[in-house]
């Protein structure tokens, strides 16, 4: 080993300047490996490159779309729009990208030798994209052979300089992985940067859960935004595709899985897209969705925004939305406005769905007993609580059997309050 591989070894991070020199101080040895790629005829006509470094190489794929280019139901363009539209959030949300500007975004997605995690699985596709003022460049480093590793995230890091990070079930699966590799590998390659991280996976299922059996993201683009897949490689089967392709080094199979990785990125780009549209009001969707979306916002903190969105779908919507008059009146309640509450769940306690009714009575049995001193209405309708606890269930579930213990609690001690009220009276 050279004295300069030795010293290269010992850097934890080695710049582009340090690669040229190595390159050109081994021109032949470069030029050798070159000419050892099996298929590289094909990996070019696949808009790849081999990338060296340290004795070995990895491929390097570059794809790039117009700003202009629909993917789905959303052009890239809207995706700017989107960025654009954060800038004047007033509130403060885990999606928001106030203050960044549309290109620091790195939208990030994997391929591995298995499902688990730990170091016996293998990361053998890094794909990542970007979204300039023109076009969308998606980029993916493959590991041509699990002892190339160190090329494999030296051309990966040398190109990872955004802030935020955005991936579907990245903070639980990707990320991590790719964490654990580096560990392997530190001493030989550029450090991890830190990242924000805008991980749409959790964004799916707050929205989406009510409408989706499952949230993978192939199924958000097809119910929700629009894409649909063609001849596409299940993820699944990528695992076995790559171990094909090292034993016989065909890469038509892996070629397949790049196109899903790509997919899998520019559809990334498209639901941030619509999540960021469906936050911020921009284009609206169902009114469940809506709903959604409202109690996302008041979750995060955001009441003001989440309780004018359940005025506007109470407003618009042709049928009652139990859901968000029963939400809205929480905020009314917490906001000391009583009255309103009360006009609220009173309106929908009879024809809600039974746990929005069970809840509705029980916070009027409160209000009536506490706020209004109404004891007479309280026990009212604490007696249509009972009746709708008894009557509708056969065998009452562990937390009906406690609400009920604690709802005769409740109807005694008005009993005594009106029998005290009564005795005053007749004095």
């Amino acid at each position: 080993m050279t004295l300069k591989n030795k010293l290269s070894r010992m850097k934890k991070h080695i710049n582009r300047e340090d690669e040229a020199v190595e390159n050109n101080v081994q021109p032949s040895a470069k030029q050798r490996i070159m000419e050892e790629i099996p298929y590289m005829d094909l990996w070019k006509q696949n808009d790849s490159t081999s990338y060296y470094f340290d004795g070995d190489y990895c491929l390097v794929r570059e794809k790039r779309y117009s700003i202009d280019h629909q993917h789905g139901t959303y052009t890239f363009r809207d995706f700017i729009k989107a960025m654009d539209a954060w800038q004047d959030f007033k509130g403060d949300h885990p999606l928001s990208s106030k203050g960044l500007n549309h290109d620091e975004l790195f939208f990030f997605d994997t391929e591995t030798t298995g499902l688990g995690g730990g170091a016996g699985n293998t990361i053998f596709l890094l794909g990542h994209g970007i979204v300039t003022e023109t076009e969308v460049i998606v980029t993916q480093h493959f590991l041509p052979q699990p002892g190339s590793e160190i090329p494999l995230y030296h051309s990966f890091l040398n190109q990872v300089d955004y802030d935020t990070l955005v991936t579907y079930n990245g903070k639980a699966f990707d990320w991590p992985q790719v964490k654990t590799r580096h560990t392997l590998i530190r001493e030989h390659v550029p450090k991890l940067p830190s990242f924000g991280h805008f991980d749409l996976y959790h964004g799916s299922r707050r929205i989406f859960k009510h409408k989706l059996e499952s949230v993978k993201l192939v199924n958000v683009e097809r119910e929700i935004l629009g894409f649909n897949r063609v001849d596409d490689v299940p993820g699944y089967l990528a695992p076995m595709i790559y171990f094909d392709y090292i034993e016989r080094k065909d890469p038509e199979g892996i070629f397949k899985v790049m196109t899903h990785n790509e997919q899998d990125i520019l559809s990334l780009i498209t639901l941030y897209t619509h999540l960021t549209f469906q936050l911020l009001n921009i284009r609206k969707g169902t009114g469940a969705e809506r709903f959604e979306v409202s109690r996302w916002l008041e979750h995060t903190g955001n009441k003001e925004i989440a309780k004018e969105r359940y005025q506007e779908i109470i407003k618009e919507d042709g049928l009652p939305n139990f859901k968000a008059m029963h939400r809205l009146a929480f905020q009314y309640k917490r906001e000391k406005k009583e009255d309103k509450a009360i006009e609220l769940w009173e309106g929908i306690w009879k024809d809600a769905p039974e746990p929005i009714s069970k809840d509705a009575l029980l916070e009027l049995a409160k209000l009536y007993e506490h706020k209004m001193k109404n004891h007479h209405l309280a026990l009212k309708r604490c007696e249509e609580l009972e009746v709708l606890l008894i009557d509708r269930n056969d065998s009452l579930s562990e937390k009906n059997t406690v609400l009920l213990e604690s709802l005769h609690h409740r109807m005694k001690r008005l009993s005594r309050k009106l029998n005290r009220h009564t005795d005053h009276s007749s004095e």
